[in-house]
């Protein structure tokens, strides 16, 4: 599976003086992705329209509304976005407030060092990624946990093989954020019992007539395509079309060199994942095969 490239990140440069903002634009449109407002009231409709931004750079002295009131009203929604406050006058007292509460990064007295400037953006940006980066580690370990918990839970109930497979298969879509997840139970390599997850909509099952299903049985290895239109053995292939879903991983559940069931989890777009989140894929289908095998015996002693 490829890994993510890196994209460009989004900033919002913001200043009601026509000049100020096109220079703020110059400097920084070669090295990131540029938005911009002219005040405060329009920088907020900017946010509500593109979403999280790395670092906002924003006037202190704008009609309407001052640099350091809008940067406070950004705080909830995106509260890992970096901010950094450009002003000209001692507005030590606002300065202070913001800084305090935790709603400025850096502030910077015009006119400014082009160089600094850059120089403080990048390391705001560097503490955003971080930030993200962090955030994203604590997510997985939760989902990790949380999943885990869902595992053990399902393999001590074991109501039904039905409501342990889909147990399964909700508990793993949500943890990979997944439009849809399938555990396919198989009995003798033939199609058995399964559980289905959708996010949004009901799911078919077509995994009895999919090539990168059939390989991962076959091989006992994991099995995926990132781009399915782009992707020359699947793009043309009916139930790819009709179901939408533009990334597949199909992961085998083996266990003693036995495939008691297939994982597939299905996204409707482009979906890369990194080493660290396929790894936790590797260990949730240990976890699986366990759960599976748990389940096979509270069944038989029934």
């Amino acid at each position: 599976m490829t890994i993510k490239k890196p994209k460009k990140q989004k900033i919002l440069v913001v200043d009601d003086e026509p000049d100020n903002l096109d220079l703020l634009y110059r400097t920084f449109r070669r090295d990131f992705n540029v938005l911009k407002a002219d005040s405060g009231v329009q920088a907020l409709q900017v946010l509500a329209a593109e979403g999280e931004v790395a670092v906002i750079i924003s006037d202190q002295r704008m009609p309407e509304m001052k640099g350091t009131e809008f940067l406070s009203k950004t705080v909830p929604q995106f509260p890992d976005t970096v901010r950094i406050i450009l002003t000209g006058f001692t507005d030590i007292e606002d300065l202070v407030e913001a800084i305090n509460a935790g709603q400025v990064y850096k502030y910077i007295t015009k006119p400014w060092d082009p160089n600094e400037l850059q120089a403080v953006v990048q390391r705001a940006v560097d503490t955003y990624d971080l930030l993200k980066q962090r955030t994203e580690e604590l997510r997985r370990t939760n989902a990790q946990m949380a999943l885990l918990a869902v595992l053990v839970q399902v393999t001590q109930e074991a109501s039904s093989l039905e409501a342990t497979l889909t147990s399964i298969a909700t508990a793993v879509g949500e943890s990979f954020v997944a439009n849809s997840c399938i555990l396919q139970l198989l009995e003798a390599n033939v199609f058995a019992a399964q559980g289905l997850y959708s996010s949004d909509e009901r799911i078919d099952n077509w995994l009895v007539h999919d090539q990168l299903t059939s390989e991962a049985i076959a091989t006992h290895t994991m099995q995926v395509s990132v781009n399915v239109s782009k992707d020359k053995n699947l793009s043309d292939i009916t139930h790819y079309i009709n179901s939408g879903i533009q990334a597949h991983l199909v992961v085998p559940i083996v266990y003693r060199n036995e495939v008691l069931a297939v994982l597939s989890l299905q996204w409707k777009q482009p979906w890369t994942l990194r080493e660290d989140e396929l790894t936790l894929i590797h260990l949730s289908a240990q976890l699986v095969a366990i759960t599976l095998i748990c389940t096979r015996y509270h069944q038989s002693v029934k």
